[in-house]
């Protein structure tokens, strides 16, 4: 067996795969350890699709076809870098009635646009002669232990062409130790058992990973102005050949967030209906219709739950945003060392009526771990939404200001493919409500002193082994 992996990336307008990138080749082995690394550009901000797809290679020809397919999976980058501890598992499909192994993805950040970076220069001496035949091939793994990534452990491998790369030795440091030196390099020794042998390099920038349980809610607007779901002209209407703006909002952002959403479970509100069976009016109602457990399974269950709604509750009004905003702040409120995040993507077609109320939630939600998405639809004009948004001048409440910009709005409309595809509109609307939310999270952990958490520990296989490329990531915005 000589297997190679191939990433493809999709496009969004057009939906189409690209070939990115192969991996080395390793022979003759069936759980192959890719060393070379596919470094891509993260967007929070975008669901960036991946497919990995595996062959056995049975020539040198650089075409796929003639070579024996093994198996293929499909993931989004999100969905990698939201894992636990960025590493993620998928059973590998392609293949009819056979089961194709299994392939583990990891993510790990190169560089940061907000920190310096440092150069590295590696030279060895009497490493330890590890092939028959010829000299070695040394290659270097590093490893980070403390919670600010500055303690470092270097291992040396030889590196084989079947995956099975042999150890020479290691050695540990810090990137304290390496910028307090005199000295432009550093002189280590790398020991394995009896060998001693002597790497130089000089100093290291650590990195960091943290990894926060990202909480999304939904609230969706179910007052009268939005028009009968029953007739086209509604904003509410359910086209069995498209979705309704709502509805797209819904998925555009959702789909993104999910990545980042570890159990998949989302509370939906819905606000400005009236309920059955007695017709009360509610600002804060489950869409799943069970009040003491909103949440639904993943966006498909969202859509469900909003779409049964539409079949059950009365629109009516007025519109009020405060109720949605105080049900998620309750939750922010207990959980404020940075392990988790709240997003609430508030979905809405007019004017709020309950505007005072909604500024001092806003106000009262700014100190705490959450931040607000709301999406205007339809044609209306959009002035009190705007005011909500900080980017110009900081909401304030009775003469109090909020601590932070928490609140990102966007109108719809402004986002819509004018040739009607509705999958480049719902791309650009993610892209553009999302863009802020990295920076209203960092806000909030440096307002608080709140550092990264500690790593989870390396991952060491387990039977049965697995075919593991890595993935290396730079990021753009966090």
């Amino acid at each position: 067996v000589s297997t190679v992996c191939v990433l493809y990336t999709q496009g969004i307008a057009n939906r189409e795969w690209r070939e990115f990138g192969r991996t080395e080749v390793i022979d003759n082995t069936l759980n192959p350890d890719f060393v070379r690394k596919f470094i891509l550009d993260y967007f929070f901000e975008e669901r960036q699709n991946l497919r990995f797809d595996l062959y056995d290679l049975d020539c040198k020809s650089d075409n796929l076809s003639k070579h024996d397919f093994l198996g293929q999976a499909f993931c989004t980058l999100g969905e990698i870098v939201g894992s636990l501890g960025s590493r993620l598992e998928k059973p590998l499909i392609g293949i009819p009635g056979k089961k194709c192994g299994t392939i583990i993805v990891r993510a790990e950040e190169l560089s940061n646009c907000r920190v310096r970076s440092v150069m590295l220069q590696f030279c060895g001496n009497k490493l330890d002669k590890k092939d028959f035949f010829g000299k070695s091939d040394p290659f270097l793994v590093f490893y980070r232990s403390n919670e600010d990534g500055s303690s470092i452990k270097v291992e040396v491998y030889d590196w084989d062409r079947d995956g099975g790369h042999d150890f020479i030795g290691e050695f540990s440091t810090s990137y304290r130790e390496m910028s307090r030196s005199q000295s432009q390099f550093h002189i280590y020794e790398v020991n394995f058992f009896t060998h001693t042998h002597t790497l130089v390099l000089s100093y290291l920038q650590g990195f960091i990973i943290f990894s926060t349980q990202i909480n999304f809610t939904v609230a969706i607007d179910f007052t009268a102005s939005n028009g009968n779901p029953s007739q086209p002209t509604s904003l509410h209407y359910m086209s069995p050949y498209q979705l309704n703006d709502y509805a797209m909002a819904l998925r555009a952002v959702g789909e993104i967030i999910q990545d980042y959403d570890s159990d998949k479970m989302f509370p939906a509100l819905g606000f400005g209906a009236k309920l059955p069976p007695d017709g009360r009016v509610s600002h804060e109602f489950a869409l799943n219709g069970n009040p003491q457990n909103p949440y639904c399974n993943g966006i498909e269950g969202v859509m469900e739950a909003y779409y049964q709604s539409l079949k059950s509750v009365r629109l009516y009004g007025p519109t009020h945003f405060s109720p949605v905003i105080n049900h998620v702040a309750r939750y922010a409120s207990a959980v404020t060392d940075g392990s988790q995040y709240f997003i609430l993507l508030i979905i809405s077609d007019g004017v709020i009526t309950d505007m005072a109320q909604t500024k001092e939630s806003i106000v009262n939600a700014a100190s705490l771990p959450m931040s607000i998405i709301i999406v205007g639809v339809g044609p209306a004009e959009f002035d009190e939404m705007i005011e909500l948004d900080g980017d110009e001048e900081r909401i304030s409440s009775q003469g109090r200001y909020a601590e932070r910009d928490i609140v990102q709005f966007v109108p719809f409309r402004d986002y819509i493919d004018r040739r009607g595809n509705h999958i480049l509109s719902m791309a650009r609307l993610a892209k553009e409500v999302l863009a802020e939310i990295p920076d209203q999270f960092l806000s909030y952990m440096r307002t608080r002193g709140i550092k990264p958490g500690p790593l989870p520990p390396p991952y060491t296989p387990c039977p049965p082994p697995a075919i593991h490329p890595l993935l290396a990531r730079r990021v753009s915005r966090i």
